[in-house]
């Protein structure tokens, strides 16, 4: 039960896509971050994510809010590279 209630209180993010194709990725914790899992979000899809024992860090590419007990922020998504004339 110990374990049950340690996850629980672990922080909670939601991701919103703002955009198709927004890529979610976790990273690991301990001595070599790795990746353990992705998810691909299409515009107006949502997913909860949580903090863990074994998940440090998540990864947003394209697109999204994020919010968080911090607040709430907007990624920029993918830049376009400069136009050179």
């Amino acid at each position: 039960m110990a374990e049950l209630n340690q996850a629980v209180n672990c922080d909670y993010i939601m991701i919103k896509a703002l955009e198709n194709g927004v890529t979610i990725i976790g990273l690991t914790r301990g001595h070599d971050t790795k990746f353990h899992h992705s998810e691909k979000l299409d515009k107006g899809e949502v997913m909860v994510a949580q903090f863990t024992d074994h998940t440090s860090a998540i990864k947003i590419r394209g697109r999204a809010q994020v919010f968080t007990k911090l607040g709430v922020c907007e990624t920029e998504g993918r830049q376009s590279p400069p136009q050179t004339s």
